[in-house]
């Protein structure tokens, strides 16, 4: 049986709404999936379902049908997305509402099962501890009340709706890689155990489900985008033994590469062991090979059984927050910064009143700076607790209390603004056994989707990769981007940065020099903290994960950049001693 040609249109809530149209406009495929729900997005839609319990899903995924319908029943194209949320069945019924006002009939079925928020009591009086995945604590223990909490589910369900005939499968709370594991395994018809091809449609799901990123969006080595145009959105041909072939519509902006597929193999993950609910794929067993322009095979995955567990992501109010950015200019910044944070919180009654406060000097200053921009430094306060009107305006009319009577040029970025609430996410396992997944099929039949047994299975071992290491040379200082990309994420209140290179010389010297201490040293925000170093040799990359860099998630989070979007390329920036030779080779203009 041929491929699948499995086309990502989306890779967050809020992206392009373009995208629908041009993968259905662009070229054949057989599946259009879209991932719609990051960790934050599922703080977003309880708050929408707050305001109207009809919400709760991803309304841009029913703009994007309405623009394709028609296309996609004529084509017989599958369209398998997580864009359910909260309300998968509120959004089923929405996308036949639509069918219907189009003269159209879809035949719309979804997933539930996942949303454990209701039953958390009842969970944890049953043993279930809810542990944090980092910090080793009991939910149970923090005294809270989670106003979410999903298990991530699998790809049987999407599966099964396949197989009755569904044109479109609403998913909730499923794991991004199962938005392409699904049709993927419907289409060649494999079994729970086949873990090696379940293994290589988890990593073909990976590096798609981001959209973009896989074109070439957020690449480090921009040099090797042909044109400025916007990337278009990936595709994996995945073929029956699960390896696939990474592409994109012909005459759409970006590239597909190496490079490119690397970057997002390695985002937002931890080690190379990657658990799903109905496998573990070893990335540490993935090759890549650029077949032709624009098109990367993955191969050789290796997959084992699940381990029995499903993460949780589950979210609970933290309290309420505020920010006001001062900015300082010219001399003495140092002391202006002290001077004015020791005047708002006495202005304030002290900062112990408040359960946090995070205040940040951030230098964009240079001495005799040749424009007036160049001289300023920011100094960033924010302020928490659970008592809203000590962060509301309260504290934002004291900052601008100080525009006359402060240190010299005071001004701030904003207006005074109110409070807002934050949560907090805490990742954890539960047993699958625990967990009902349930298929809803269009003609309302109900259907349980079994787990996956553990333990069936085990990793046969990653290939061997030689690696000869550079002879020694005189050195110079250089950007360590240099010789490698990067590409950095978050994951709760972890952030992870993958760092490769494209000749296995260049990460040679990397793998020896690039220890957890040196990394600690060029991003000094990490040094109080967990860092992890994964190898993947088999991909020229490491991968560090920092623990807790980002709070207790993104939301959370008081630093300018809360999701760690720009750690790699801060790493990158940093100058380090390479050897000559290399330097002067990339004076050239390739930073390799």
């Amino acid at each position: 049986m041929r491929p699948v040609r499995i086309g990502n249109v989306s890779g967050f809530y809020g992206d392009r709404l373009a995208a629908m149209r041009e993968m259905v406009d662009g070229g054949p495929v057989d599946v259009v999936t879209g991932d719609y729900l990051a960790e934050l997005t599922m703080l977003i839609l309880w708050k929408a379902r707050r305001k109207d319990p009809g919400a709760g899903f991803a309304k841009t995924h029913l703009i994007q049908l309405e623009q394709v319908l028609g296309t996609v029943l004529d084509r017989g194209i599958k369209v398998v997305t997580n864009a359910g949320g909260l309300n998968p069945a509120g959004l089923a019924e929405q996308i036949s509402v639509l069918g219907d006002r189009l003269g159209l009939a879809p035949k719309v079925a979804f997933i539930e099962g996942d949303d454990l928020t209701d039953r958390m009591q009842e969970l944890m009086a049953s043993g279930h501890d809810f542990t944090h995945l980092d910090r080793g604590t009991s939910l149970r223990d923090e005294g809270v009340v989670p106003v979410t909490a999903n298990a991530y589910l699998g790809a049987w369900g999407i599966v099964d709706a396949l197989t009755a005939g569904a044109d479109i499968v609403v998913c909730p709370r499923v794991t991004d890689a199962s938005l392409v594991v699904g049709p993927a395994a419907w289409w060649h018809g494999w079994k729970r155990t086949d873990f090696d091809a379940l293994a290589g449609a988890v990593a073909a799901g990976h590096v798609i489900e981001c959209g973009p990123q896989a074109t070439g969006g957020n690449y480090s080595w921009s040099h090797e985008l042909p044109d400025s145009r916007t990337p278009g959105f990936p595709i994996a041909e995945v073929a029956t033994d699960g390896s696939s072939v990474i592409t994109k519509h012909q005459g759409t902006g970006g590239v597909v590469s190496v490079g490119t597929v690397t970057a997002q193999l390695l985002y937002e993950i931890a080690g190379p062991d990657y658990a799903n609910p109905d496998v573990i794929a070893h990335f540490d067993s993935v090759e890549l090979t650029q077949e032709a322009v624009d098109r990367v095979r993955i191969d050789g995955a290796r997959g084992s059984a699940p381990t029995g567990s499903l993460k949780v992501a589950i979210d609970f109010v933290g309290g309420f927050r505020n920010t006001m950015t001062l900015v300082l200019t010219g001399l003495d910044i140092e002391a202006k910064a002290a001077a004015a944070e020791h005047r708002l919180f006495d202005l304030l009654g002290g900062r112990e009143q408040f359960d946090d406060a995070d205040v940040q000097l951030l230098r964009f200053d240079r001495p005799d700076a040749p424009t007036n921009a160049q001289a300023t430094a920011h100094l960033r306060i924010t302020v928490k607790d659970s008592d809203r009107s000590k962060v509301g305006r309260r504290f934002a009319d004291a900052v601008i209390e100080m525009a006359l009577s402060g240190y010299a040029g005071v001004h701030t970025t904003t207006p005074p603004t109110d409070a807002a609430e934050f949560g907090v996410y805490w990742p954890a396992l539960v047993a699958a056994e625990a967990v009902t997944q349930e298929l809803v099929l269009p003609d309302g039949t109900r259907a349980v989707i079994e787990h996956t047994p553990a333990g069936v299975a085990e990793h046969a071992g990653a290939p061997t990769v030689s690696i000869t290491r550079p002879a020694g040379e005189a050195t110079q200082r250089a950007p360590l981007g240099t010789v490698c990309a990067a590409r950095s994420g978050d994951k709760g209140g972890n952030a992870n940065v993958g760092v490769w290179c494209a000749e296995a010389e260049h990460y040679a010297w990397l793998q020896d020099y690039l220890s957890v201490e040196r990394f600690k040293e060029l991003l000094p925000e990490s040094a109080g903290l967990e860092v992890r170093r994964y190898d993947l040799p088999n991909l020229l990359a490491l991968n560090f994960v920092a623990i807790g860099l980002l709070g207790n998630g993104v939301a959370d989070s008081t630093r300018p950049d809360p999701q760690a979007k720009g750690l790699g390329e801060y790493l990158r920036s940093r100058y380090v001693d390479l050897p000559g030779s290399w330097v002067v080779a990339a004076d050239g203009g390739d930073p390799r």
